[in-house]
C-alpha cells in the first residue's frame, strides 16, 4: 500500500486504472502507411512496461481520406487498421496498462497536395496559417459523410479492443464548426451559438449510438481559445456541461488555447524557458464545474508538478507525455523508490519540431525512444567487465560512459576541463535554455551511482590514455568553432562561442553571419539582439535558422522582432576589412553576382564546428579494428566485432562531434548503439 496520490487506482466507468498517470494522446510519426505496426506498437508498450496506468495513440487517427495526414496520423478510416489496432492493445494490456486512441478529422488543418489529392474542407473557407490550404466550406452532403466516418472510426478503434476513443475538438474540424472564429456560415450549422453547436453533437451522437453506453467516450477539447471573439471559458464550460448531460461524453481533456500558428501553439504546449503547467488552474476550475473525468497534459515535465496536481485534486489523471518520451519507466522509478533516476524532460520540444518538420517524434537525449526494436531502455549486464576509457565528458561522453557503467564494465572518463558538459554549458549561457543543463546533471548523477569515475583537468594524450591499459576506448572530445572561407578578413570574425561563452560582448551595429542554421547560432543572435546591439542577421539560406524547428523558432522570433532585427536571406559574407575604424562587410548571393556592402563594429559567424580529434588519430594505429566501425551491425543493433589490426591492445571509436558536426541526440545515440553491447 502507499499514500502517494499518483499511484492511487482511479476508477473510469467500468475501467479500473492502476495510477493516475496517463500519456495524452500525440503522433510521433512511427506509423507505416497509416497503420500502427511495430515501431509504433514498442513504442506505447514500452511506456505500458514501465507502469503508466493509460497510455492514449494516435494525436490524432483520422477519420476520412479528405483529411490527409499532416503528422504521420493512422488511417481510422481503413479497415485493415483493426487487426494492428488488436495487437496494441493486446500488448499494451498484457503489461497492465490501459490503451485509448483519439480519433478526428483534421479539417483545414492540413493540406490537399498529399494522399488522394482531395480537397481539404472546414466549417468555412479560411485559411489556417499553419498549414496555408484554403479549404472549401463543407456542404450538407461533406457533413453527413463525415458524421458517420467518425462513427465508423469510432467502431472500428472499439472492434480492435481500445478501452475508449478521445475525440479531437481543438484546431481541428469540431471546433472549426464550434468556434466563431473559424465558422462563419449563416445556415443550419453556423450563424449562433446553438447553430455551431450542431456538428460537434451530431459527431458525439453518432459514436455513442454506433459504440453504445458502456463504451468509454472522451473528448480534448478547447474550453477557452484565449482570443476575443472566440470560444471564452463561460462557452466552453457551457457546451462541457451539455455534452456531459446527454451523457455522451465520459472525460474531458482540457485544452487552454489555440493552435493555428506556432507563437499560439507554444502557449498550448509550452517548451523550455516557459514555465510549467501553465493551465493546471484553469482545468482545476473546469474539474469544479463537471462530475466527469478531468485530464489535462500541458508541460508536465516532472513528478513534483504531477504529483501536486493529483494531490490538490485539480485532476484525476494527469498527463506526462514528453517526460515519457525521455523516461517511459517514470512510474516503475516512482514505485520502486528511484524516482531520483528518472531521465529528466528538458523542455527542448526536438520532438514535436521533428513532427512538424515531416520527420519522427525523437526525445533530444533519449535515443531508446521509439527505436524499442534495436536500442533498449533498460541496459543489460555484460557477461565479463572490461577497462573502458572515455575522453571528454560531454552529451556524448557521458551517454557512453552511462551505458558502459550499466554493462558493468569499469569506466573511467577523462575531462580536460573542470566540470562536465562541453557544448551544452555554452547553450544554457542564454538562460532561457537552461534546463538543457538537465541532458548532463542527470548523466553525472547516474554515472555516480554506477560507480564511474571522472576525472576532470585532465589532458588525454595517447600516452594518457594507454596508460590505463584499456579494453576500448571512445574519444568523444567534440569539436571546435570553425570559420568560413572568406576572400578576405577571416582574422576579423569571432564566433557565436565567443558570444555565448561571454569571451566579446558586440555593441554598436552588430552583423552575424549564420552559415549553420542550429540553436547555437540563433541562441547567440537572441542574446546580441537583447543586449541593445542594432543588428542583422544574413544567411545564405531560405529561411532563418534553418535547421532549429517551427516551435523553437518562436522565443528567437519574438526576440528579433521585438529588437528590431533585419533578417537578410539568400546572402553570405564574403570578404571583411577594416576601413576608418569599423568593419566593410561585402556581401553576396548565390544566385547573382550583384554585391551590397555594410558597415558595422562587428561580424560574428556560425559556420558549425570541426571534429576536435587529435588523440583518436594518435591511436589509431595502435587499436585492433583501426577505428573501423561496422556501420551495418551499428544500424541493425550488433557488437562491433571488427579486427583489422591482430596486434591492437584495445578497440578505438569516435563519437558526437568528435566526428562531425550534428546535435546533442546524434551524440547520445551514437553513445547507445555502440556501448550497449560491449
Amino acid at each position: 500500500m502507499t499514500t502517494d496520490p499518483l499511484l492511487q487506482p482511479y476508477q473510469l466507468k467500468h475501467l479500473t486504472l492502476r495510477n493516475r498517470v496517463f500519456s495524452s494522446a500525440h503522433e510521433p510519426a512511427y506509423s507505416d502507411n497509416g497503420m500502427p505496426k511495430d515501431r509504433y506498437r514498442l513504442y506505447h508498450v514500452e511506456k505500458a512496461r514501465g507502469g503508466i496506468a493509460l497510455t492514449m495513440t494516435a494525436g490524432s487517427a483520422v477519420v476520412a481520406p479528405d483529411s490527409p495526414p499532416a503528422f504521420g496520423n493512422l488511417h481510422a478510416y481503413d479497415d485493415e487498421i483493426v487487426p494492428w489496432i488488436r495487437r496494441l492493445t493486446d500488448d499494451v494490456h498484457e503489461h497492465g496498462a490501459a490503451c485509448m486512441i483519439q480519433i478526428t478529422h483534421l479539417g483545414r488543418r492540413t493540406g490537399w497536395g498529399q494522399d488522394d489529392w482531395l480537397p481539404i474542407v472546414s466549417a468555412s473557407a479560411l485559411r489556417e496559417p499553419a498549414h496555408r490550404g484554403i479549404p472549401k466550406q463543407a456542404e450538407d452532403w461533406d457533413i453527413e459523410r463525415i458524421v458517420g466516418q467518425y462513427a465508423d472510426a469510432a467502431e472500428r478503434m472499439q472492434a480492435g479492443g481500445m478501452d475508449g476513443i478521445e475525440v479531437e475538438a481543438y484546431g481541428h474540424l469540431f471546433d472549426q464548426f464550434l468556434s466563431p472564429l473559424t465558422n462563419h456560415r449563416d445556415d443550419a450549422w453556423g450563424g449562433d451559438d446553438e447553430r455551431r453547436l450542431r456538428f460537434g453533437w451530431e459527431v458525439l451522437s453518432a459514436i455513442r449510438q454506433r459504440v453504445g453506453s458502456e463504451f468509454i467516450v472522451g473528448i480534448r477539447m478547447v474550453l477557452d481559445e484565449m482570443v476575443p471573439g472566440g470560444i471564452d471559458t463561460q462557452r466552453g464550460i457551457e457546451v462541457l456541461q451539455r455534452f456531459e448531460q446527454a451523457g455522451l461524453i465520459d472525460f474531458i481533456n482540457v485544452i487552454r488555447g489555440h493552435i493555428e500558428n506556432e507563437a499560439a501553439l507554444t502557449e498550448v504546449i509550452p517548451i523550455h524557458g516557459m514555465r510549467s503547467v501553465p493551465h493546471l488552474e484553469f482545468a482545476g476550475m473546469v474539474r469544479d464545474h463537471t462530475n466527469i473525468t478531468v485530464m489535462h497534459a500541458a508541460k508536465v515535465d516532472e513528478v513534483a508538478s504531477a504529483r501536486y496536481a493529483i494531490s490538490e485534486g485539480k485532476l484525476d489523471l494527469v498527463g506526462m507525455t514528453r517526460a515519457h518520451l525521455a523516461d517511459p519507466h517514470i512510474v516503475r522509478k516512482i514505485v520502486e523508490g528511484r524516482e531520483n533516476q528518472i531521465r529528466p524532460c528538458v523542455g527542448a520540444t526536438y520532438c514535436l519540431d521533428r513532427i512538424y518538420e515531416a520527420g519522427e517524434a525523437l526525445c533530444i537525449h533519449n535515443a531508446a525512444t521509439s527505436r524499442e526494436q534495436t536500442m533498449p531502455h533498460v541496459i543489460a549486464r555484460a557477461h565479463a567487465a572490461r577497462r573502458i576509457v572515455v575522453v571528454g565528458a560531454g552529451p556524448a561522453g557521458l551517454e557512453a560512459a552511462r551505458v558502459a557503467g550499466e554493462r558493468g564494465h569499469a569506466v573511467t572518463v577523462l575531462e580536460v576541463m573542470p566540470w562536465a558538459g562541453g557544448q551544452i554549458n555554452l547553450a544554457v549561457r542564454n538562460p532561457r535554455r537552461k534546463d538543457l543543463q538537465g541532458v548532463i546533471d542527470w548523466r553525472v548523477a547516474e554515472c555516480g551511482r554506477l560507480g564511474v569515475e571522472i576525472r576532470y583537468d585532465t589532458f588525454a594524450d595517447a600516452g594518457v590514455v594507454a596508460g590505463f591499459d584499456p579494453d576500448v576506448v571512445i574519444i568523444a572530445t567534440g569539436g571546435q568553432p570553425q570559420l568560413p572561407e572568406l576572400e578576405e578578413g577571416t582574422d576579423h570574425l569571432v564566433t557565436s562561442w565567443d558570444v555565448l561563452g561571454g569571451d566579446v560582448a558586440p555593441t554598436g551595429d552588430v552583423l552575424f553571419f549564420d552559415d549553420n542554421g542550429t540553436h547555437s547560432a540563433l541562441s547567440a543572435a537572441e542574446m546580441i539582439a537583447l543586449s541593445g546591439a542594432n543588428l542583422e542577421i544574413v544567411t545564405p539560406e531560405r529561411m532563418f535558422g534553418i535547421e532549429v524547428g517551427g516551435m523553437n523558432h518562436v522565443p528567437y522570433a519574438r526576440a528579433f522582432n521585438e529588437a528590431d532585427t533585419r533578417i537578410t536571406l539568400h546572402q553570405r559574407v564574403l570578404s571583411v576589412r577594416r576601413e576608418d575604424g569599423r568593419l566593410c562587410v561585402q556581401i553576396g548571393s548565390d544566385h547573382t553576382s550583384r554585391r551590397s556592402v555594410r558597415h558595422v563594429d562587428w561580424v560574428v559567424a556560425d559556420f558549425g564546428t570541426a571534429a576536435l580529434a587529435d588523440v583518436y588519430f594518435e591511436l589509431k594505429d595502435r587499436s585492433s579494428n583501426l577505428g573501423a566501425v561496422d556501420y551495418r551491425a551499428l544500424i541493425d543493433g550488433r557488437p562491433q566485432d571488427l579486427v583489422r589490426n591482430a596486434d591492437g591492445r584495445f578497440q578505438l571509436f569516435r563519437i558526437g562531434d568528435a566526428v562531425s558536426s550534428r546535435n546533442i541526440h546524434a551524440a547520445v545515440y551514437d553513445a547507445l548503439r555502440l556501448v550497449k553491447d560491449l
